[in-house]
């Protein structure tokens, strides 16, 4: 890693200079913390299973025709991917009452919600991630009206696939959140997803007990959250029973 120039450092990755012109090597840390950084720690292999469960997830998302930002994992820490112009919004998508959602609202934790809620975040660590409405995003020209039509669809879409995912595995897709980039090819431009898809973004919680299987689990001190992560693994059959150490895993769609 040493070797390689790093362009950023968030919460829970590293990015590096990709091999080639466009792409970007994403490194997975074991750090975790809140979003107000009051808490911080170390979950050992979080790293090695939130590169997997991501893996995993983006390219089924692309066997169904979701643009991903995802090449292929390089190694247990490590993936290769599309260097993208991140787009500066959080979109958060609701489909059960939780977190700050519940308490803004008044709703009992769990609640379902009428319909799945679509939620906007302007990325700023130093503002808290605010959430703004798309009058705000256009007005800044973060993104166009037609930009926004298709960060809706693909959210929603991405939300269909992940909620029947999870639920033919016994987990509840609680909410979860995305972010895009702006991929240009040449002089043209698409809309891709970013980031990742791992229990440190997406709240899932077991179908007959409620068990938090996610963040969560260190944000209210529930301990176990290694173990939380290893059962998403294991239930997606990405995890043999030894634990988390590198293997095989499903062709990336290139």
């Amino acid at each position: 890693m040493a070797r390689r120039r790093q362009i950023f450092e968030g919460r829970a990755k590293v990015l590096f200079e990709g091999p080639e012109p466009g792409t970007v090597v994403q490194y997975f840390k074991d750090d975790a913390q809140d979003l107000g950084a009051q808490k911080k720690g170390v979950i050992t292999g979080k790293g090695v299973l939130n590169n997997r469960i991501s893996e995993y997830l983006m390219t089924r998302l692309g066997e169904i025709g979701v643009p991903t930002h995802f090449m292929r994992r390089l190694n247990m820490r490590e993936q290769l991917v599309r260097e993208v112009e991140i787009i500066p919004l959080k979109i958060k998508v609701r489909n059960v009452a939780a977190g700050g959602f519940a308490k803004r609202f008044g709703l009992a934790e769990g609640t379902p919600l009428p319909r799945s809620v679509v939620e906007y975040f302007f990325m700023s660590d130093e503002l808290g991630d605010p959430l703004v409405s798309e009058e705000h995003i256009t007005a800044f020209g973060w993104a166009t009206p037609q930009d926004m039509d298709d960060l809706m669809a693909m959210s929603l879409r991405v939300n269909d696939f992940m909620s029947g995912l999870f639920l033919g595995i016994g987990i509840r897709l609680v909410d979860f959140k995305l972010e895009f980039g702006r991929l240009w090819e040449e002089d043209s431009m698409r809309i891709v997803l970013a980031d990742e898809i791992s229990p440190d973004n997406c709240r899932l919680w077991d179908m007959k007990t409620d068990e938090r299987l996610d963040m969560d689990r260190f944000r209210n001190d529930l301990g176990k959250v290694a173990d939380a992560y290893q059962e998403v693994a294991r239930r997606l059959g990405i995890l043999p029973e030894s634990g988390p150490r590198d293997m095989p895993g499903p062709s990336a769609i290139q």
